[in-house]
């Protein structure tokens, strides 16, 4: 990590995206350095265990998961750096990242600093993630086979998780700040139509109940102020992600979503410039596919470098 070397590819982010893209890259033989403000994973290592992705039969802790992909990568000679990328200029040749460990050149850049979901903002939350607190049906549903849960949120994300739940859960409850959904209306009429989903319209959750473990919520009235106690053993949260775009502003094109718009390729507007991860438009945000964005970067990268694109 030599002042002012340009290597072939930077990679902002070590979630299971930027992590695919430098071992791709080491693989290929580029001169590749990540960049990654705290620890491998990302969203990844805070989830305790991941059975949906692929060779792990028992499933996966995602913290080790990602020292996994960590030390996969640095085998071949993938480089890591721990630093934060506090700025970036994507439109020079060689592309710069100012980082709190000083600045570094790329003929490349992997944008792979993903995104994080919305939380509600109520005493608690984040102590009990992981002991009844959940922002991933997906990820976490399985747990509560038979058991009751809450989901928060009207968009189509809340509504697709209250469809999930809703085959592996007893009871579902819906929780809605208004008096119909805002999710597109497929969702709708499944929804209507299971038996075990339950409905909280113009509602918020004002609290959280617990003891060892998450043990129900508090339901605030938006229109009363009223406020009821519901039991149950999960909440999973679905307000909205926050993708982390701020080294794009003013550079790479957004959706009306604040993600970078870029599509199987993981191009975005800027030529060697490449989006992966949760951080692109893309229709689902899970490892594996963090992980395919990651090789396709560095496929379509090589292309760049070797001036066929």
């Amino acid at each position: 990590m030599k002042e002012n070397h340009v290597y072939d590819m930077l990679i902002i982010g070590g979630g299971p995206g930027g992590y695919t893209a430098a071992l791709y890259a080491a693989r290929a033989g580029l001169d590749a350095l990540l960049l990654e403000k705290l620890s491998a994973g990302g969203q990844m290592a805070l989830t305790t265990q991941i059975d949906n992705y692929p060779g792990f039969e028992d499933g996966v802790d995602g913290f080790l998961l990602a020292e996994k992909m960590r030390r996969q990568a640095e085998r071949f000679g993938g480089e890591t750096k721990l630093a934060e990328a506090l700025s970036a200029d994507l439109k020079t040749d060689p592309k710069a990242v100012k980082t709190t460990a000083g600045t570094f050149y790329g003929k490349t850049v992997v944008v792979a600093t993903g995104a994080s979901p919305r939380e509600l903002g109520v005493p608690m939350e984040k102590e009990l993630v992981g002991r009844g607190v959940s922002y991933c049906a997906a990820c976490d549903g399985m747990f509560y086979k038979g058991r009751t849960v809450v989901v928060v949120g009207g968009g189509d994300t809340a509504a697709a998780d209250a469809l999930l739940l809703s085959r592996v859960a007893k009871k579902v409850i819906l929780v809605h700040r208004r008096d119909r959904l805002r999710a597109t209306r497929v969702y709708h009429q499944p929804l209507m139509a299971a038996g075990n989903v339950e409905f909280r319209w113009n509602s918020v959750v004002s609290g959280l109940l617990y003891g060892e473990r998450l043990t129900g919520v508090r339901l605030q009235d938006v229109h009363t102020g009223a406020e009821t106690d519901l039991g149950c053993d999960g909440l999973f949260v679905a307000v909205g992600r926050k993708p982390a775009t701020e080294l794009a502003a003013g550079q790479l094109e957004l959706d009306k979503s604040g993600y970078i718009v870029a599509g199987e390729s993981a191009e975005t507007n800027i030529p060697g410039v490449y989006a992966v991860g949760d951080v692109r438009t893309k229709p689902l945000r899970q490892v594996v596919t963090a992980a395919a964005d990651g090789a396709v970067a560095v496929q379509m990268a090589e292309r760049y470098i070797g001036g066929e694109c």
